[in-house]
């Protein structure tokens, strides 16, 4: 449901955008870390029935459980309310993340792959970013991870998140900072 609704939204709301930024965005709404604070922001947490260690390790705060939770919570709003209330859940809890999207919704690590793959033939060689952990603390539930990018001939960024993935992002927001490349 939550797949068909933002397809319609998006349609509507960029009807000259190509196939692939339309995809671009769509992958931006439906992706596990957005429907995850839809939920947080539905106050969707405090109501799941979770085992009781899951709960010990801080369940009610993952990703993959919040996500999950939110497109059940999609489907049980369609299934008894049809569409109209599946959408307004969408209207709701979704807007943040309508309003987040830009004209160039390529992620950071790929401005930054781009970036470095045009310079391709430089003195530096190989000029492809480089990730590598440098940190990770916190409890198992909900760790933050630091990472540092390189990039040939330019001075390491470092990064951090929720996940490695995260903390790479980061990093190589940070490097395009720097660089003045950020779309």
């Amino acid at each position: 449901m939550l797949g068909l609704i933002c397809a319609e939204r998006l349609h509507a709301l960029y009807p000259k955008d190509a196939e692939g930024a339309l995809a671009l965005k769509f992958n931006a709404l439906a992706r596990r870390e957005t429907c995850a604070a839809a939920a947080e922001a539905a106050g969707i947490a405090p109501h799941l029935i979770l085992a009781k260690a899951e709960v010990g390790s801080g369940g009610r705060r993952k990703v993959a459980i919040l996500s999950g939770a939110c497109e059940a919570v999609i489907a049980a709003l369609y299934l008894d309310g049809g569409m109209d209330a599946a959408r307004h859940f969408v209207d709701l809890y979704f807007t943040d993340a309508f309003a987040s999207l830009n004209s160039d919704m390529r992620d950071p690590k790929t401005v930054l792959q781009e970036w470095a793959q045009s310079r391709g033939g430089s003195k530096w060689g190989n000029d492809a970013p480089v990730y590598k952990l440098i940190g990770r603390e916190g409890p198992d539930h909900a760790p933050r991870f630091s990472v540092e990018v390189s990039v040939a001939g330019k001075t390491p960024e470092t990064g951090s998140g929720g996940s490695k993935r995260e903390a790479e992002q980061d990093a190589a927001r940070h490097m395009l900072e720097k660089l003045g490349k950020l779309p």
